[in-house]
C-alpha cells in the first residue's frame, strides 16, 4: 500500500508552518518506512508495504501511528490516502477528511474511480478534459470502457495509453524518496484577506522575481511550477503546471503563475497567502533551451543578467519591475 498524507495545519501554524516543519514530518514518516518522497508545500508520499510486513500492521493503522506522532511532536493533523499506486493514494486522500484515513484496495479501484469526472485523473489537465468530453467521454469509467485505438485518435498515441492505464487504475509511478532538495519555494501573505486579484499578481510577479533570482544565483532551472493559495479560512488550494521548457527566466516563472492563478478562478475568494514553488531543478548546463529567434526575448534576457549583477552588488532591492517600485 502506498500512503498520501496531507498535512493539516494547527489554526496558530498556517500553511507557512506547515511548510517549516515539513522536514521533522518527514522525519517522522521515515521512522515508518524509508521510502518517504516529500511534496512540498504540505504533503508526502509513503510506501508502507515493507512496513507492513516488518511491523506486523495494516496501512491504516500505520496511518494512524503517523498521525499520533505528527500531532505530539508537531502539533499537525493528516488527513490520509491508501491505495495500491500513488495515484489511487493521491486521490483518495483528497475525500479524506481531516484525522481520518480513506483506503481504496484493488478490488475497489473501478468502483473508486468510474463515477469520477476525467479531470480527476493525474495528467489530465483543462484543455484535454474539453476535448474528452466533447466526445462523451467525461467520467474515467467511460474512458477506461472506451477502445484504446479511440483514446489515441484523441489525444495521441502515448497521451492515449498513459490515460486508459490511469483511468484503469494502472499506475506506473513509484514513490521517489528525497525529492524534497529538487525544490524551492516563496511565500507572501497579504496583512489582511486580499480580494484583488491585482494585488494577487503584484505578489505572484514579486514571488517569481525572487525565484528566478535563486534560482540563478545557484545555477538551477526548474521543469513544474506550482502555486498554494491559502484562503481566509485556513483551507488551500494547490494547482501545479509543467513548464515549456526548464527556465529560470523571471518573466517566464511569471506568465506561468499568472496562467495557474487564472485557471483557479478565484473570482472573489478571500486570499490569506500565495506560495509559489518551482520543481524537479536541474543544473542549467544539463537543460536544453529553445531557440525563439525573437529579438525582444534576447534583449530582456541580457538585461536581466544586467540586473542579476547589480543586485549582486547593490542587493535585492537595486533593480526591481516597476510595479514593484511603490
Amino acid at each position: 500500500m502506498i500512503l498520501y498524507v496531507r498535512f493539516r495545519p494547527a489554526p496558530a501554524l498556517g500553511t507557512g508552518g506547515v511548510e517549516a516543519a515539513l522536514p521533522s514530518l518527514l522525519g517522522l514518516a521515515e521512522d515508518i518506512s524509508p521510502l518517504v518522497q516529500a511534496l512540498p508545500p504540505d504533503a508526502a508520499l509513503i510506501d508502507v508495504r515493507g512496513a507492513e510486513r516488518y511491523f506486523g500492521q495494516d496501512a491504516v493503522q500505520l496511518a494512524s501511528l503517523l498521525r499520533v506522532r505528527a500531532l505530539a511532536h508537531c502539533g499537525v493533523d493528516c488527513a490520509i490516502g491508501a491505495g495500491p499506486g500513488p495515484m489511487l493514494a493521491r486521490m483518495a486522500a483528497r475525500e479524506a477528511a481531516p484525522g481520518t484515513t480513506l483506503v481504496v484496495t484493488d478490488d475497489e479501484t473501478a468502483g473508486f474511480l468510474a463515477g469520477k469526472p476525467v479531470a480527476a485523473l493525474d495528467g489530465v489537465g483543462t484543455a484535454t478534459a474539453r476535448t474528452l468530453c466533447a466526445y462523451g467521454l467525461d467520467s474515467v469509467g467511460k474512458v477506461a470502457g472506451a477502445p484504446l485505438a479511440v483514446l489515441q485518435r484523441i489525444v495521441g498515441a502515448r497521451a492515449g495509453r498513459e490515460l486508459w492505464e490511469r483511468a484503469s487504475g494502472i499506475d506506473r509511478t513509484t514513490v521517489v524518496p528525497n525529492a524534497a532538495a529538487r525544490s524551492v519555494a516563496a511565500e507572501r501573505a497579504f496583512s489582511r484577506d486580499e480580494l484583488d486579484p491585482v494585488r494577487h499578481r503584484r505578489a505572484l510577479l514579486s514571488i517569481a522575481e525572487e525565484l528566478g533570482l535563486r534560482m540563478r544565483g545557484e545555477g538551477q532551472v526548474c521543469r513544474a511550477l506550482s502555486l498554494t493559495v491559502r484562503y481566509a479560512d485556513r483551507s488551500t488550494t494547490t494547482r501545479a503546471r509543467t513548464l515549456r521548457e526548464p527556465t529560470a527566466h523571471s518573466a517566464a516563472l511569471t506568465d506561468a503563475a499568472y496562467r495557474i492563478h487564472e485557471s483557479l478562478g478565484l473570482q472573489r475568494a478571500r486570499v490569506r497567502s500565495l506560495t509559489l514553488r518551482a520543481e524537479d531543478l536541474t543544473p542549467v548546463e544539463r537543460a536544453a533551451r529553445q531557440l525563439t529567434f525573437d529579438p525582444a526575448d534576447e534583449r530582456a534576457r541580457r538585461i536581466e543578467a544586467v540586473a542579476d549583477r547589480a543586485r549582486a552588488r547593490f542587493g535585492p532591492r537595486a533593480v526591481v519591475p516597476g510595479s514593484l517600485a511603490a
